[in-house]
C-alpha cells in the first residue's frame, strides 16, 4: 500500500504540474500573443485550439489527477502516510475547483465561440470576441492559479509523505539499538 500510495502521489503531481503549465502557458503568452491579432485570426486560432486540444495527451492528465488524488487521500486516511492527508485533501479541493472552473466557465465559452463560422461578417466575428476574450482570459487565470496551488500543496504532499518515511526509518533504528 506504501508503493501505491508514493505512486498516486507522484503520478498525481506530474499530471497537476503538468496542467498547471499548459493553463499558466495560456495565462501568459498565448492569450497575450493572440490579443495582437484581428478577430478573424483570433477565432481562427480558438476554433482550431479548441478542436485539438480534446486528445489523449490533454484528456489524461486532466482527468488523472481526480481519482488519484482521491485515493491518495484515503491511503493517507488509513495511515500509509498521515502526514501527507492535509495537503492532498488541500490539493483535491484546489484541483476540483479549477476542473469546476473549466467546466462551468471555460468550456461554455468555448462551445459558443465554436458555434461562429469563420465567413461570419466582421461584426460578428468582433462581437463573439468581444464576448469570450476578457470572460476567458479571466477564468483561464483563475484555474491557472488553482492548478499552480493544488501542485505546491502535492510537492508539500510528497515531502510530508517522504519526511514520514524518514522518521519511521528514524524510529526503527532507535528500536533496534
Amino acid at each position: 500500500m506504501k508503493t501505491l500510495h508514493t505512486a498516486s502521489l507522484l503520478l498525481a503531481t506530474l499530471c497537476t504540474g503538468l496542467m498547471a503549465g499548459l493553463f499558466t502557458a495560456f495565462a501568459y503568452a498565448v492569450m497575450p500573443g493572440l490579443a495582437r491579432t484581428d478577430d478573424h485570426g483570433f477565432v481562427q486560432a480558438m476554433h482550431h485550439i479548441n478542436r485539438s486540444i480534446i486528445n489523449g495527451w490533454f484528456m489524461t492528465p486532466f482527468l488523472l489527477p481526480l481519482p488519484l488524488l482521491v485515493l491518495a487521500a484515503v491511503l493517507s486516511a488509513r495511515g500509509e502516510r498521515p502526514g501527507a492527508l492535509t495537503w492532498t485533501i488541500a490539493a483535491l479541493v484546489l484541483y476540483l475547483a479549477a476542473f469546476l472552473v473549466t467546466g462551468a466557465q471555460n468550456v461554455p465559452l468555448n462551445d459558443a465561440l465554436d458555434k461562429v463560422p469563420l465567413d461570419a461578417s466582421s461584426d460578428r466575428l468582433h462581437a463573439a470576441r468581444v464576448a469570450f476574450e476578457a470572460r476567458w482570459v479571466r477564468w483561464n487565470t483563475v484555474r491557472a492559479l488553482l492548478h499552480t496551488a493544488s501542485f505546491g500543496c502535492l510537492l508539500w504532499a510528497l515531502l510530508s509523505h517522504d519526511s514520514h518515511s524518514g522518521e519511521a526509518a528514524a524510529e526503527q533504528l532507535r528500536r533496534t539499538r
